[in-house]
């Protein structure tokens, strides 16, 4: 078996790759607090698709490429297909979409929450593996089975727990304090991915591998991401100024606080948002 660097530019990647998975959970548990605000379905589902890209883009799919970059075999150059790779993005925001629409209509059960979990971590595995089939080296890669059941199951674990998690944390403190939980586990769940990961050089030699190289893709990972992220902030800020001026009036605010608030997320005792 060929050697295997999985932090071949030291602690740089895992840190990075844990910063984005935080960041991107952070925008899409308030994006959810929001959705659970309103109670007009189209507005409801536009804050579900937002955060399904912040989830599913950043807090997943960027955290896989960032960690990726760390991963190198010596003895062979690494490649990547672009349009495997581009479609394991795809898969991640939209299992992660329906995985949030499962639970972010109809009343709050603990099966919706548990079906949710199932297809979106079987979703994340998808991503995963479809972003490693992306991966080209001299020779053959294969995988530990072990290692790749136990990656599938923390994937299911986490994303059912994420989704716990955006239909129960309102506050800050705790919408802060999940996104390191989702970001801890979201990052637990690749490297246990890529432990599994075994490469057999072919006899031959190096020889010229097809596909590119993984530094060509930050180029247009960026333009996309920062159109991404212009994109939600522009959206969500159409559906906070229309919820504002939607909202019926009420008694003059003493506080400085309006009847919905684009950061008022607290909760009831009972688990319903303010």
């Amino acid at each position: 078996m060929a050697e295997i660097h999985h932090f071949a530019h030291g602690a740089f990647n895992p840190v990075a790759a844990f910063l984005l998975s935080f960041i991107g959970s952070l925008l899409g548990l308030v994006c959810t607090a929001r959705a659970r605000q309103t109670r007009q379905r189209a507005r409801r589902a536009r804050w579900l698709v937002l955060a399904s890209i912040a989830i599913g883009g950043a807090g997943i799919w960027l955290m896989h490429f960032m960690a990726i970059l760390g991963f190198a075999v010596p003895a062979s150059p690494l490649r990547f297909d672009p349009y495997l790779t581009m479609s394991s993005l795809a898969l991640s925001v939209i299992t992660v979409g329906l995985g949030l629409f499962i639970v972010g209509f109809g009343r709050r059960r603990a099966l919706r929450i548990i079906g949710g979990g199932v297809v979106t971590g079987l979703g994340v595995v998808g991503m995963h593996y479809t972003g490693m089939l992306a991966m080209r080296v001299y020779g053959e890669i294969s995988y530990n089975p072990r290692l790749v059941l136990a990656s599938v199951g923390v994937a299911v674990v986490a994303a059912t727990v994420a989704l716990w998690f955006t239909v129960t944390v309102g506050s800050w403190s705790r919408i802060v304090l999940a996104s390191v939980v989702m970001a801890l586990a979201v990052c637990g769940m690749h490297y246990t991915g890529m432990a599994a990961i075994q490469v057999r050089l072919h006899e031959s030699g190096i020889h010229h591998v097809q596909g590119v190289n993984p530094m060509q893709l930050l180029v247009p990972i960026v333009l996309i991401t920062s159109a991404a992220l212009i994109g939600m902030a522009f959206s969500g800020l159409k559906a906070m100024t229309e919820e504002e001026f939607a909202a019926p009036p009420g008694p003059p605010s003493t506080g400085g606080r309006h009847a919905e608030t684009p950061f008022t997320v607290a909760l009831r005792p009972g688990g319903e948002t303010l």
